[in-house]
């Protein structure tokens, strides 16, 4: 009697769990394919930026090393707009996903 309980409610378990995965499934291919396109060309511009930032921190040590007081000043400014660039493209990657979600 005990084992007939436990196949039930197996049985039961692995349904509710097929369930909840299908709506999940649902819930993804409601992204249309440009705003897959969309996402994707967001999130290349992060990356884009997180190179720049690198190669500008880079820069900005080895001109601190040289003693180069004007080429620090470009480059700290330079950092900045990197710095501004990645949380307006994360903003703007936040805003897509919320709107491709939407229903």
């Amino acid at each position: 009697m005990g084992s007939i309980k436990h196949v039930a409610l197996g049985l039961g378990f692995v349904a509710a769990l097929a369930t909840a995965a299908a709506a999940q499934q649902a819930d993804s291919s409601r992204i249309s394919p440009s705003e897959r396109r969309e996402l994707r060309h967001d999130k290349r511009e992060l990356r884009q930026d997180h190179r720049e930032l690198r190669q500008d921190r880079r820069e900005l040590r080895q001109d601190v090393k040289q003693g180069d007081k004007a080429d620090v000043r470009r480059d700290r400014r330079e950092l900045g707009q990197d710095r501004r660039e990645i949380r307006q493209d994360r903003r703007e990657t936040k805003r897509d996903v919320r709107k491709a979600r939407q229903p």
